[in-house]
């Protein structure tokens, strides 16, 4: 099988600080793959808040997301205690969904590079939905600069 290999993007606008905490590490003590997971989302929920919505609510009151996809690339350990930097970009923004650029870096080095595809979905009516027009606009002023 061909391995799934992320590129750095040119630039991530929206940077946050996790605290690697006991409950991330496996039984290598490192982060482990589940947790860095865990670790993206944090950052997610971190860009959404700082655009003023959430998951659950893209800003018109009906709109949520669900995960379509993930790929990690896992560059480097991180243990407890390490403080990482989260960057994060839009990339392609369609009608009913997008995709997040992630960059973790640690000690000066990249940890992990990520990617999220998220499918716009309405929880009223269990359908996928149509991504409000704001949250398009400021999510491709939000984009790596490719």
């Amino acid at each position: 099988m061909p391995r799934m290999k992320l590129a750095l993007e040119k630039e991530y606008p929206f940077t946050c600080e996790i605290q690697v905490r006991v409950g991330d590490l496996n039984y290598g003590g490192h982060v482990g793959n589940s947790e860095m997971v865990g670790i993206l989302h944090d950052a997610r929920v971190a860009l959404f808040r700082a655009m003023g919505v959430h998951e659950g609510d893209l800003g018109d009151g009906k709109t949520g997301i669900v995960m379509d996809d993930l790929i990690v690339n896992f560059r480097a350990e991180a243990f407890l205690g390490d403080i990482l930097t989260v960057g994060c970009a839009f990339g392609e923004v369609g009608e009913a969904g997008f995709r997040i650029h992630y960059h973790v870096t640690g000690a000066g080095k990249t940890v992990a590079v990520a990617e999220t595809g998220l499918v716009a979905f309405n929880y009223t009516s269990r359908s996928i939905a149509f991504l409000p027009s704001a949250f398009k606009e400021r999510a491709r002023a939000m984009g790596s600069g490719d």
